[in-house]
């Protein structure tokens, strides 16, 4: 079956993760069954394994999962900490998945059902996990969810998506977020026909884009356009362009960054690319301009690439020590607080410390933040699957990411609506 393949994003659909939607290992992948440590002392077993250890091991043997229940010891140094908090760190999983089985009565306090998630302890439980959470099973259903359509014929459309919407039905902590507001949903409201190669869960999907990246995406109307156009992206010959916006000044104007992407052994939700092995990744940046801003210096980039790595180019982007701005999964700040650079901002900030102190409060500083990736897919070039024409076109930068350079740059901000890549 042909596959579609994510962009920056997600690899190949259905090439890259061997992980199934509740965060394990295909279990058809083993069938090996190892005795593993029952009971935990505050990350601790009574072997001495760590307990995140345990839950590698989870991943990697799948059919030890019927080892559950796993039991911990609350120690003293755990007192006043939230349930899920506690489960999430020492299980290594989301909250979202701990609060899930919290609420499937899966997490027993000493011996009962824990009532919710933000159960604070006092030191000395036992907490008691009994298996995993059951997730119903993904779904696509039609939604009216504006799209912004920038091509359209009988073979494909492209779109060009918004950051936060999901491309197909994932990850969530309730059914509704697994489910719904996705592009797949959108495009069964607005198409009457979508190919069917992706499965009844991805009609039309040949690539995809990250939840938080934005830009232009290539959808499949039927059977045969799906087929040659994932066929151009396996062979490399569809060509995809990003803007970038990366913390620090990246030392040379352009550059290959040819580093194998692999899952993170400990943090699942991370991809990485300091492991040997893993899956060819290879990222062609060049620098548009270096900011020095009264909130940091920066580096915009325009990054095109010839694979398409889950997560690719976030991953390589930090492997340099140049985080995506807003992307917190790979170390990129959370806020951003101005230093004293700017002489009318250090003047202001300086009244209103004073103003603050003066009714006893703490002296204030200018902080701003961006809710999602500076990662955009600025332009989409390919041959159509039917008159083996190019189609070539540019997405500009959303509203909030002018937006946000605008304010880093100040007086020397620009007009990076149409920023050529």
């Amino acid at each position: 079956m042909a596959a579609a393949r994510s962009e920056e994003g997600s690899g190949v659909d259905g090439s890259v993760d061997t992980v199934t939607d509740s965060g394990f290992a295909d279990p058809k992948s083993s069938k090996t069954l190892l005795a593993m440590p029952r009971t935990v002392t505050a990350g601790k077993t009574q072997q001495g394994t760590s307990l995140r250890a345990v839950a590698s091991l989870l991943v990697f043997f799948p059919a030890m999962r019927d080892a559950f229940p796993i039991l911990i010891s609350v120690g003293a140094d755990h007192a006043g900490r939230r349930l899920d908090h506690f489960l999430a760190v020492h299980l290594d999983i989301s909250r979202a998945r701990v609060q899930q089985l919290i609420a499937e009565g899966k997490v027993l306090v000493n011996d009962a059902a824990a009532a919710k998630p933000s159960l604070k302890f006092h030191g000395g439980e036992r907490v008691s996990v009994l298996g995993e959470a059951q997730r119903a099973p993904l779904r696509a259903m039609a939604e009216k969810i504006p799209l912004d359509i920038v091509y359209e014929d009988d073979d494909l459309a492209i779109i060009n998506k918004p950051a936060g919407m999901m491309v197909h039905a994932g990850a969530g902590a309730t059914d509704d977020a697994r489910n719904r507001g996705t592009l797949v949903n959108a495009l069964l409201y607005h198409f009457a026909t979508l190919s069917a190669v992706g499965g009844e869960t991805r009609p039309g999907i040949v690539h995809r884009l990250d939840k938080e990246t934005s830009g232009l995406i290539v959808v499949a109307k039927n059977d045969q356009a799906h087929r040659q156009l994932a066929a151009q992206f396996a062979r490399r010959e569809a060509k995809k362009t990003y803007i970038a916006l990366v913390h620090g000044w990246v030392k040379k104007d352009h550059g290959t960054i040819s580093a194998n992407i692999s899952r993170d052994p400990v943090r699942r939700i991370r991809m990485t690319a300091r492991l040997a092995g893993g899956r060819e990744a290879i990222s062609h940046y060049r620098v548009v301009r270096r900011i020095d801003s009264d909130f940091g210096k920066f580096t915009l980039l325009g990054v095109k690439i010839d694979t398409g790595r889950t997560h690719q180019i976030r991953v390589h982007m930090a492997s340099l020590g140049h985080a995506v701005v807003g992307d917190v999964l790979y170390g990129a700040p959370r806020e951003l607080r101005a230093g004293s650079k700017s002489p009318p901002l250090r003047q202001a900030q300086g009244r209103l410390s004073r103003k603050r102190a003066e009714k006893g409060g703490a002296p204030t500083s200018e902080a701003i933040s961006l809710t999602r990736n500076f990662l955009h897919a600025a332009a989409l070039a390919l041959v159509h699957p039917r008159t083996g024409k190019p189609v070539v076109l540019q997405s500009a930068l959303p509203a909030e990411l002018t937006a946000f350079l605008a304010t880093i740059e100040g007086d020397d901000a620009r007009d990076d609506s149409t920023t050529r890549v």
